[in-house]
């Protein structure tokens, strides 16, 4: 049910019914006219709405939902071309969208339209003051910021009748705790790297509810599509289409609906909707396309790559209908809840080389290397195995590649902090290499314990001026701590000043 925040206070449902014709049960049992006459009760219909239009001080609204019948019309007149829209709105059905503003005048033959049934319906609005919404069988509700006794007495001496009501059945059902992905950058440019990988390849914009069109994707038209698509439109992305449409269509099932989409030798993108009825037809006409795919209609079927809606200039998503979410919308959605320094648990899945994965909400984030631990690794099943449960701190979060970061050590000090306490102090080592830079000497007796670095550049001699003794690896070997860097994970010792 609609949220009674979004109600308006004054509700009136205006009729050509009398309401001493209802039952008990509030059921119209009287005679009852679907169609209107297209002359005094569609005027009269007409002149009320422009009444209570005036009470509440409305001379514009706006076009909310906007539908058209995609397959089968089902009004009681035969549906005009363009829908009735092509005497109404400059630019037709491309007029026709979410958002549109109209004045008054222009909504009122809207609602003539949708009196008659001529294909196009839609909500017409005034957030948060006024809306009109037509309902079948010539039922009219009006909904206001305001009391409008005028416009209910100029309704009634229209022939009329105005009854208040609670609400309109037709206020728009939205699911308040669903996370709807905008059409922003971020989406852009994980579409990029989609088709740059091959994952992405047709994009179908719904620009009316029942009305589509279909893109073909590409590196360098990516921009043009997004600068064409229409305001608030709703985005699937597909998989791309097969040059191989003779496979494609030896793949028709033997019944039910699918949808084929082709690009024709023109370049132009082409869908239609069949049934085992239209199959050899459909055949016929697809055959010789450049390329083709068979997308199923059935909603459970129906899974596209990832979807969206295109928000308004201002980044603000305020269309109210909602695409139905997909693995990837999901995924994005389960992004969008993380946040930069936040715990998160999970299993490790994989372990790799360079790091290791560890799913969280069902998304594998990576823990690279140098962030598994303070300590230098040779291999990061040093410090976890697959299927362990670990905690870690995400690091970084890439909405458009879809990629998070994190770190295990982030959890724990930095041992290396410690050992700025024991600077100046004389230890005895192991050396681990001798490089040409200078003599590595692990100064913790562990594995992998820290390691540092008596420069090549110190003198040979000690201060009686005798030689030092040259070190091999696995000496023990005599040094001071001089300088212990955690930022730069640097220690330096002097095997000069430890004889000293």
């Amino acid at each position: 049910m609609p949220d009674d925040r979004d109600v308006l206070p004054y509700v009136y449902r205006v009729t050509m019914y009398d309401p001493t014709d209802r039952d008990e049960y509030g059921h119209y049992t009287g005679p009852k006219d679907t169609v209107s006459d297209h002359g005094r009760v569609e005027d009269a219909y007409l002149r009320a709405v422009e009444a209570f239009a005036a009470d509440a001080g409305i001379d514009r609204l706006t076009v909310r939902e906007p539908q058209v019948p995609s397959l089968v019309h089902f009004g009681a007149e035969r549906p005009e071309d363009g829908f009735g829209l092509d005497r109404v709105l400059p630019d037709g059905l491309t007029g026709f969208h979410d958002g549109a503003e109209v004045p008054l005048g222009v909504a009122l033959e809207l609602v003539r339209g949708m009196l008659r049934e001529s294909g196009a319906w839609c909500r017409l609005e005034a957030e948060g003051a006024f809306a009109v919404h037509v309902g079948w069988d010539q039922y009219l509700y009006i909904g206001s910021g305001l009391p409008c006794e005028q416009s209910t007495a100029r309704a009634h001496a229209l022939g009329l009748f105005v009854e208040r009501v609670h609400a309109s059945p037709y206020d728009v059902e939205t699911d308040e705790g669903a996370v709807q992905r905008p059409g922003d950058d971020d989406f852009w440019d994980g579409l990029r790297q989609a088709v740059a990988t091959g994952r992405a390849g047709i994009l179908e914009e719904t620009y009316v509810e029942g009305a589509s069109r279909w893109h073909r994707l590409a590196l360098d038209t990516l921009d043009a599509v997004r600068t064409g698509l229409a305001p608030r439109a709703r985005l699937e992305v597909w998989p791309d289409l097969s040059s191989d449409v003779e496979a494609v269509l030896g793949a028709l099932p033997r019944e039910g609906l699918v949808e084929c989409v082709w690009q024709d030798r023109k370049g132009r993108i082409q869908s239609v909707v069949a049934d085992e009825t239209d199959f050899t037809a459909l055949v016929h006409r697809v055959t010789g396309a450049d390329a083709a795919a068979l997308l199923p209609m059935a909603a459970d079927d129906r899974a596209p790559l990832f979807t969206a809606v295109m928000p308004d200039r201002d980044g603000v998503v305020r269309a109210r209908w909602r695409t139905e979410p997909t693995t990837g919308d999901r995924r994005w959605a389960f992004l969008t809840s993380l946040h930069r320094g936040q715990i998160v648990s999970g299993p490790v899945v994989h372990i790799a080389d360079y790091g290791i994965y560890v799913n969280i909400g069902g998304l594998d984030a990576l823990i690279n290397i140098p962030e598994l631990s303070w300590r230098h690794i040779s291999h990061p099943s040093d410090v976890v195995s697959t299927g362990q449960e670990i905690s870690a701190e995400i690091l970084d979060i890439d909405l458009s590649r879809e990629r998070v970061s994190m770190s295990l050590r982030a959890l724990h000090e930095d041992p290396m902090v410690r050992l700025t306490q024991q600077t100046g102090r004389i230890i005895v080592g192991r050396v681990t290499r001798i490089e040409p830079i200078g003599v590595f000497v692990r100064i913790e007796e562990r594995q992998y314990g820290f390691e540092g670095l008596v420069h090549a550049s110190e003198p040979a001699e000690g201060p009686s001026d005798q030689p030092l003794p040259v070190p091999q690896v696995g000496d023990a070997l005599r040094v001071r701590i001089l300088d212990v860097d955690p930022a730069r994970r640097r220690i330096t010792l002097s095997q000069r000043q430890a004889e000293a």
